[in-house]
């Protein structure tokens, strides 16, 4: 019923930077809170930033200051702009958004995009 596509990623040297999108499709009545996680190999995934529907924003304290997300409600895409990247910033980043389906009631429901791999090397 909804699709979470990403792109964007790909390799970048230490100090580059890098802009990710996601765009959700389908019967897509509302979206609440849209965030982006990341998996490195060998650890779990974890939150790197979300940003609710009212614009507020949550980033985990390794990317604060660095890293940048925003969402665009007509477009149904959120971005996550990296700036300053080091090599441990490489991983997986997934895209993920709480949507309420049209016509299914007001409970959201979580979502992932497929993932996209970022590098960061020289």
């Amino acid at each position: 019923q909804v699709q979470l596509v990403e792109s964007g990623g790909g390799l970048v040297q230490p100090g580059g930077s890098l802009r990710l999108s996601c765009a959700a499709s389908g019967s897509i009545y509302a979206i609440n809170a849209m965030g982006w996680y990341r998996q490195a190999p060998g650890n779990q995934r974890e939150l790197v930033a979300t940003v609710a529907r009212d614009g507020n924003t949550n980033y985990a304290d390794s990317v604060k200051g660095r890293f940048t997300i925003s969402r665009d409600d007509r477009k149904n895409t959120v971005y996550l702009q990296m700036n300053s990247l080091k090599a441990e910033d490489t991983a997986v980043y997934y895209c993920n958004a709480a949507v309420i389906i049209r016509g299914a009631g007001l409970r959201a429901n979580d979502y992932w995009g497929q993932g996209t791999q970022v590098t960061v090397s020289s």
